[in-house]
């Protein structure tokens, strides 16, 4: 460890506990979701399972609640359910990283827990230049740097980052979210035979390749991976239009169907698809854990989205993560799950069955917390159903198409949506509910809405709205929370 590394430690430590009173008095901070001790959390980084011991890194700005000269915070578990928070992985403390130790992944490769980053150095408007690196570590709690590893190559500018790699057969590759000089998003491609010395092979998707036409200026966080016999590639376009229901967040988080050729070293694909229909949700990172499921972990922010109008930031912390989810692929489309594990944060089930409400709003005895999940089976649904979080939020579902709503996180006095029409109608809800975070599954998983909820600090009570006749079940189970230590 340099000494400029241990100085930068040592101020986050300070940082934290000079904080620590006033971030942990928000009542808006969370039972079950990971969040940082104080500042800025975005992306998840280097999610991996190794050794039966799941890491789970993060984007961390420690000393505000803007964005800056990123860290690397760290938690493991090994159930997904209770976390320990690990020091700090990685600082900023080398002049190819020295402003942002940036978006990354994790692999294991001779028993040794490799992470690879984007070094970020600023220019005046934008990235100067950014590498990408690689750290080891033999216990996977402490990294040693081994330097830049990939520099940007011509034609790109400066926006250049969040390297994903991975291995097939012999080979290793790396995939890169970048921008190309006439400022069309990519993802591009690397390969290795050791992980030290990288080949540019050139773009395998992005804007104006292939049959895609032009598709967003800047292409982050890519992750290729195989699900269920079908190839998958996850990335983040920014620059997309909204249309319609569609491409309402600033920045999009979705994936492309397609195949790819390890061989050709190409990915054909086809339509872009969101991931996640809610308010905040961005940077989505998978990995294949030892029981073979390829998990998903998000962050429930979005890039220059109003991130200041969250209340939270007064009590000097600001966003937090995603529940982990299991991904399948139907034939049709990704679903997304709560993996099983959090079925261990349950407290008893409260269950009402065939409850049936016409042209009326009403409660349901015992269902109400902040701290909770919902499980709505439907057996009949005639027209318009809802569901009022807290005075706060609204569910609705009426002619196929579920509605979330909420005050504009900027101006109180307005009401933002966010939409998606359902194929079928709605059979399920699955709603996992925090203080201040709404995680809805629908229909088995067949969409979700990801979103941050702030309503007054003492409101639990729920509300049930049907025009004509609804007939649904309700499970409810107060959730403990994850054990942080």
């Amino acid at each position: 460890m340099s000494k400029h590394d241990a100085e930068l430690r040592k101020k986050v430590e300070t940082e934290i506990q000079e904080h620590k009173q006033t971030v942990e008095a928000d009542t808006y901070r969370q039972n079950y979701h990971h969040m940082p001790p104080v500042g800025l959390m975005n992306d998840p980084n280097g999610f991996i399972q190794w050794k039966g011991t799941y890491h789970l890194f993060y984007q961390w700005m420690p000393f505000d609640t803007a964005h800056g000269a990123k860290y690397w915070g760290h938690f493991t578990s090994e159930d997904l359910v209770n976390w320990k928070q690990e020091d700090v992985a990685l600082t900023p403390s080398d002049w190819y990283d020295e402003d942002g130790v940036y978006s990354g992944s994790a692999i294991v490769h001779d028993d040794q827990l490799h992470l690879f980053y984007t070094g970020n150095i600023e220019g005046e408007s934008e990235p100067e230049v950014e590498y990408q690196c690689l750290a080891v570590s033999q216990d996977g709690l402490h990294f040693e740097k081994k330097g830049v590893i990939v520099e940007t190559p011509k034609g790109y500018t400066g926006h250049f980052r969040d390297p994903k790699v991975w291995k097939e057969g012999d080979q290793w590759f790396m995939v890169v979210g970048a921008q190309t000089e006439d400022r069309q998003g990519k993802v591009v491609l690397f390969r290795s035979a050791d992980l030290h010395t990288w080949e540019h092979v050139g773009p395998i998707a992005g804007s104006k390749v292939g049959k895609l036409g032009e598709f967003g200026y800047m292409w982050e966080c890519p992750d290729v991976f195989e699900l269920d016999g079908t190839d998958v590639l996850m990335v983040c376009p920014q620059g997309i239009e909204a249309d319609g229901m569609d491409y309402a967040n600033t920045y999009q988080s979705g994936y492309f169907i397609g195949q790819w050729d390890e061989t050709g070293e190409t990915f054909q694909h086809g339509d872009f698809r969101e991931l996640d229909r809610g308010f905040e949700f961005y940077a989505p990172q998978t990995t294949r854990d030892e029981k073979g499921r390829r998990l998903l972990v998000g962050w429930m922010g979005v890039p220059d989205q109003y991130e200041q109008a969250h209340p939270t930031v007064e009590h000097g912390w600001v966003h937090c993560l995603t529940i982990p989810r299991e991904l399948k692929w139907n034939g049709e489309r990704i679903i997304q799950t709560p993996v099983p594990e959090l079925a261990h944060m349950r407290g008893p089930v409260l269950m009402h069955s065939s409850i049936t409400i016409e042209n009326d709003q009403k409660a349901v005895r015992g269902v109400q917390g902040r701290s909770i999940e919902l499980n709505l089976d439907f057996e009949s649904l005639e027209d318009m159903f809802a569901i009022e979080l807290f005075q706060y939020a609204s569910l609705s579902y009426k002619d196929h198409v579920v509605t979330l709503s909420r005050p504009h996180l900027e101006d109180l006095s307005k009401t933002e949506f966010r939409r998606v029409k359902l194929d079928e109608g709605l059979k399920n809800l699955r709603l996992f509910i925090d203080q201040s975070s709404l995680e809805i599954f629908i229909n088995g998983g067949e969409e979700v809405f990801t979103s941050r909820i702030y309503p007054q600090a003492e409101e639990e009570h729920i509300l049930f709205t049907s025009l004509g006749s609804t007939t649904f079940s309700v499970e409810k189970w107060e959730l403990k929370g994850y054990e942080f230590s």
